[in-house]
């Protein structure tokens, strides 16, 4: 299979740093299909202004499919089929003349968040014996409960960014999940912020999504999504902070 992604880069010859970006359960398009989703083009041109290549990967059209949300069994897997994206995406990356090989982030939202969290463990799908890391890892609002079933260990440094008042992957999974990764080696650091639903750093009003699967739901459909300026001002600032840290 071959991916398809888009690319922003910074104006010179490098080489620069990068970050791999994964899209949620919605996919990476718009509805009308040309162009990609407003949330994600903002976080691309948002690194690609701080000197980094942003690589936005799309896991669905590939593989046949626009959407995931409104399925109850989903066809593509967070947890299996996704990392071996993430780390195509790092390895063609780090090809690049103009990409630093060792200085290669990944960040994903909500079905991307949970690749995230599944690409950085020791056992991921796609991960290769030799060759290129991640230097960090960011996840926004991911589904942590799959992830409590076996002892949870991060490969590289992770920040977790959640709204508390999320109703389609609650925090209080990654909560958990945090505690149990604890002192296991890399940091890994989350912030929840108040009254923030699903989908806070984007620009949509909050809405509900009725016809969308949630496993978090007593009915299993149904979510509450939209934007929220604040939290998502302290998610871009934080999120920065880190990843340049750790860039260093």
């Amino acid at each position: 299979m071959t991916l398809a992604a888009r690319l922003y880069r910074p104006a010179g010859d490098g080489p620069f740093p990068a970050i791999v970006l994964m899209h949620g359960c919605s996919g990476m398009w718009r509805q009308d299909g040309q162009e990609p989703t407003a949330s994600y083009v903002a976080w691309a041109e948002h690194w690609q202004a701080k000197g980094f290549v942003a690589l936005l990967v799309d896991s669905f059209g590939p593989r046949g499919e626009k959407e995931i949300c409104t399925q109850r069994n989903r066809p593509i897997s967070p947890a299996r089929d996704r990392p071996k994206d993430a780390y195509a995406s790092l390895a063609w990356l780090a090809a690049r003349k103009d990409v630093n090989a060792a200085h290669i982030h990944l960040q994903g939202w909500s079905n991307g968040a949970q690749t995230v969290l599944n690409t950085v463990k020791e056992d991921a799908p796609g991960r290769p014996a030799k060759g290129p890391e991640f230097r960090s890892a960011v996840a926004f609002y991911p589904g942590c409960a799959n992830l409590l079933k076996a002892s949870y260990r991060a490969t590289v440094p992770l920040l977790i960014q959640a709204g508390g008042a999320d109703d389609w992957t609650p925090a209080v999974h990654c909560e958990a999940l945090l505690e149990q990764a604890r002192g296991k080696g890399v940091p890994i650091e989350m912030d929840i912020y108040p009254g923030a639903h699903h989908a806070f750093d984007g620009f949509g009003e909050i809405r509900t999504r009725p016809k969308v699967s949630n496993a978090a739901s007593p009915t299993g459909w149904g979510a509450t999504v939209g934007a929220n300026p604040e939290a998502r001002e302290k998610a871009y600032a934080r999120t920065t902070a880190w990843v340049l840290a750790r860039d260093k």
